[in-house]
């Protein structure tokens, strides 16, 4: 399942980045972008390897994910924008694919009978996980905010990069406290939270619009 994951994760993400460009195809791939593809193209091998060791339900709820980010990339209906570039959305599809692969995927194979999903552990690291990729997405969010187009409706280009920041706040500390409504309590989750809260907090703090041009111009 990890490796699943893994693979998945990588074959997936350069989909989403290099479609458009593929689909151009207006100049010449550079040695870079060949070397994605052939390293997507493996890593699409290795998953699918994966993908038929797992337990039978797992395969069809990871089938209804990757549908999901086939369509966050690839517009349902022609001549239709696709659901990465429609307003406000992306931000939530990022995060339901990103809690299905970490959370659902590896709990359904590792119990196929069901019987962890009916646990309130179980939905309130649901709700967890999806809190934290949210203001990971967040982070981005700011880091893009000149660049993304307008019509996209991020959530910095609704309320602002200030109140942003400040909904991310309030996001992670309800992301921690979550962890004290578990019936199976560990103390250990609790200091790892603390440490994730205080990293991510940061990056969220001090994330500025500049950031992307900083980082493209010493890349």
């Amino acid at each position: 399942m990890s490796l699943f994951a893994f693979f998945g994760t990588i074959a997936g993400y350069n989909f989403v980045k290099y479609d458009a460009l593929a689909r151009t195809g207006k100049r010449e791939p550079s040695f870079r972008v060949k070397a994605i593809a052939v390293l997507s193209f493996f890593s699409v091998l290795a998953a699918g390897y994966c993908f038929f060791q797992l337990e039978n339900i797992t395969k069809i709820i990871s089938t209804a994910f990757l549908g999901l980010t086939v369509l966050y990339t690839l517009p349902f209906f022609p001549n239709r924008k696709n659901a990465r570039n429609s307003a406000g959305i992306k931000i939530y599809i990022v995060s339901v694919c990103w809690v299905g692969v970490t959370v659902v995927l590896p709990v359904l194979n590792a119990d196929p009978q069901l019987q962890q999903l009916f646990t309130s552990d179980f939905y309130l690291k649901l709700v967890q996980r999806f809190l934290l990729i949210f203001v990971l997405v967040l982070i981005f969010e700011i880091i893009d905010l000149s660049k993304d187009d307008p019509h996209l409706q991020t959530v910095p280009q609704q309320i602002g990069m200030k109140r942003t920041k400040i909904l991310g706040l309030i996001l992670l500390i309800a992301f921690y406290f979550l962890e004290f409504l578990k019936i199976k309590f560990d103390a250990n989750q609790v200091l790892v939270n603390i440490a994730l809260v205080i990293a991510v907090a940061t990056f969220l703090i001090f994330a500025n619009e500049k950031d992307r041009n900083t980082t493209l111009h010493f890349g």
